[in-house]
């Protein structure tokens, strides 16, 4: 499991977020909606009703993309304690080129799961290139299935992987997107409990992509 599925754990305990255990994103087509191999295909995404539009200055977490969470879920700004004794907290909320700024409960609606939202440093890296670099940090990952996509006039790209858990001994399904703004990258990513609670949740992922706009 990546930096960040860890140390949101940890810090979840400690108390020290501002605001899962399991990682998690998803692609607007049914062929995307595929578990991958082993597991079953989900059935056809029920769109999800809207909740608030997150990003925004005064929004729980404010970056340099908006989008719309599904409704009841319950966003969260993630900030690493400033204390230098605590440098080693920041760095489990970093995973690859990103570093881990915003989680999304899905509990206030029924699930178990959390979509995230990391942020990293401008450059020149793609979005391909920013995603392989987050998938580079994380342990297990197979059957990895890249894909672009358009929304609002910005050109993203989205992966679906198949990742081993060893705490579960088991193997699940997981999504992320990424877009590249002047503010830096960021990625979205949306896990689960397990495969079940990732398909159930697909349809709020598909909405922060078809609405995902850059503003910075």
């Amino acid at each position: 499991m990546g930096n960040i599925q860890r140390g949101l754990s940890a810090v979840l305990v400690a108390g020290a977020l501002a605001g899962c255990g399991a990682s998690g994103g998803a692609s607007g087509s049914a062929a995307e909606k595929s578990a991958g191999s082993g597991a079953a295909s989900s059935p056809e995404a029920t769109p999800s009703a809207s909740g608030v539009t997150l990003g925004a200055k005064g929004s729980a977490c404010e970056l340099p993309v908006t989008f719309q969470t599904a409704a009841r879920w319950k966003a969260e700004a993630v900030e690493a304690p400033k204390d230098a004794t605590d440098d080693a907290l920041g760095s489990l909320l970093r995973q690859g080129p990103v570093t881990g700024v915003c989680e999304i409960d899905a509990k206030p609606a029924g699930h178990i799961g959390f979509l995230r939202v990391y942020r990293g440093e401008p450059g020149s890296a793609d979005a391909r290139t920013v995603l392989k670099g987050f998938l580079a940090a994380e342990k297990g990952v197979s059957e990895e299935r890249y894909k672009t996509f358009t929304a609002g006039g910005t050109t993203g790209v989205e992966v679906s992987y198949r990742v081993k858990v060893e705490l579960l001994d088991e193997v699940k399904t997981e999504r992320a997107l990424a877009v590249v703004t002047p503010g830096g990258p960021v990625v979205l990513h949306l896990g689960g409990l397990d495969d079940e609670e990732h398909k159930a949740m697909l349809p709020a992922f598909d909405l922060a992509e078809r609405t995902l706009r850059v503003t910075g």
